[in-house]
């Protein structure tokens, strides 16, 4: 049922928090989605731990992403048509679980195919948190002038947890035990996700209650603007990659592993700060222009990354590839309310963090190899390489990242749809 927002003046975020039943889902969902922040990190820092081999730890950690990003659009289907509850609670069981056996196998010295084989279940079974809160924030707020003004909530959110995650992985793994982080990560899923789930309240009607709509279920891949966000969020997870395995190299080079947490969190602070920033602004361009300008600005700042040999340079050149990250995430995000029927909307948010996920175990990977073959700088090259080849499809495929008609959308029973000026 849609919210009833007062909107007789600029949305803002305080407006946003006072929404009816709001802060019952967010603060169990905060916890809950700490996972995705901390899991490729903990995976670097336990294997290379154990192995000594940055090119080891990554192909792990990109094992666990490609699987995450392979079920968790899977995930989302299912939570659109069961519910999130029905998805849930088994889904952060088998995580734990799985993150356990996982670090038990590292730490006795198992084979790589043995800690590749537990790495598979342990992305599949990652929780799809921040998807499943943007489609309560998008039930609860359906018609309202808020949407927006979520939509960039949710992506500080998610930044917030990429500065409190990683630095705190690495902080328990280099201050602790190099296990600690993933331990802390298999706790947070348990008990954030069943916490999460316990809101039903706030769960958005799932499939079997939306009678109208399935008759004519719309699969979120088959939108083609989805198809073109995923891409250019494959080149946001390749930044996200990218940084974690060659700052950790890096810090390692220079004989101080332990300012890796603190270039991250600059990293990640960017992010978060231009988040901020971007949902408090009453923008007059539309969010695929937004898109445009915010994708070419960090391709051209990721391209700087490789330059930089001291740790001063690099943690102001993070600074300011993060300042560059939200922007394009947010637009995207936004763009899904204009461009995905609601039936299938948890679905195309699960499409993007995958995409996210997939591109970040490409990234981790070869970041690995070329910081073992070449050096730490060498790994900077893959969040340019990844960001450009994403920033040249998005300005070919630009075109389709236009939502259908208003009438068109009516009569496909889609339902009611917030109007978003894309350009």
């Amino acid at each position: 049922m849609a919210s009833t927002v007062a909107s007789d003046k600029r949305p803002g975020y305080g407006q946003l928090l006072r929404t009816p039943g709001a802060w019952t889902f967010l603060l169990p969902g905060f916890a809950a989605r700490q996972p995705f922040a901390m899991l490729t990190i903990g995976i670097v820092l336990l294997v290379q731990h154990t192995t000594g081999s940055y090119g080891s730890a990554g192909a792990v950690a990109a094992v666990t992403g490609v699987s995450m990003a392979l079920f968790a659009p899977q995930s989302g289907k299912l939570a659109d048509r069961f519910g999130q509850r029905a998805v849930l609670v088994p889904g952060v069981v088998l995580h734990t679980v799985s993150v356990s056996v996982l670090t038990t196998l590292a730490l006795t010295g198992a084979p790589l195919w043995a800690l590749f084989a537990a790495a598979v279940p342990t992305g599949a079974s990652v929780p799809q948190i921040g998807p499943m809160v943007r489609a309560r924030w998008a039930a609860r707020l359906q018609g309202s002038p808020l949407l927006p003004t979520a939509a960039a909530f949710e992506s500080v959110t998610d930044e917030f947890t990429f500065v409190v995650g990683p630095v705190l992985a690495t902080a328990l793994c280099t201050g602790v035990h190099p296990a600690a982080g993933l331990i802390a990560e298999a706790g947070l899923t348990l008990i954030g996700g069943l916490l999460f789930a316990a809101q039903r309240r706030t769960q958005p009607a799932h499939g079997n209650a939306l009678a109208a709509e399935r008759a004519e279920r719309v699969s979120a891949l088959s939108v083609p603007g989805v198809r073109v966000l995923a891409v250019a969020f494959l080149g946001i997870g390749a930044v996200f990659g990218g940084m974690q395995v060659s700052l950790t190299a890096f810090t390692e080079e220079i004989g101080n592993p332990g300012m890796n947490g603190l270039l991250y969190g600059l990293f990640a602070a960017g992010n978060m700060l231009a988040g901020v920033a971007v949902g408090a602004v009453a923008w007059k361009s539309g969010p695929r222009r937004r898109l445009v300008v915010g994708y070419t600005a960090l391709t051209l700042t990721a391209s700087l990354l490789w330059t930089a040999h001291s740790a001063a340079v690099l943690g102001a050149l993070g600074l300011v590839v993060g300042l560059c990250i939200a922007p394009a995430l947010i637009s995207g995000y936004t763009l899904v309310e204009a461009l995905v029927p609601a039936s299938a909307r948890t679905e195309a948010f699960t499409w993007l963090t995958g995409a996210v996920a997939l591109g970040q175990a490409a990234a981790v990977t070869v970041a690995g190899q070329l910081a073992d073959a070449h050096g730490a700088s060498t790994g900077f090259l893959v969040p340019l390489v990844g960001t450009a080849l994403a920033l040249m499809t998005l300005l070919l495929l630009r075109s389709r990242l236009t939502p259908p008609p208003v009438g068109r959308v009516a009569a496909r029973g889609i339902g009611h749809r917030v109007p978003v000026a894309v350009d």
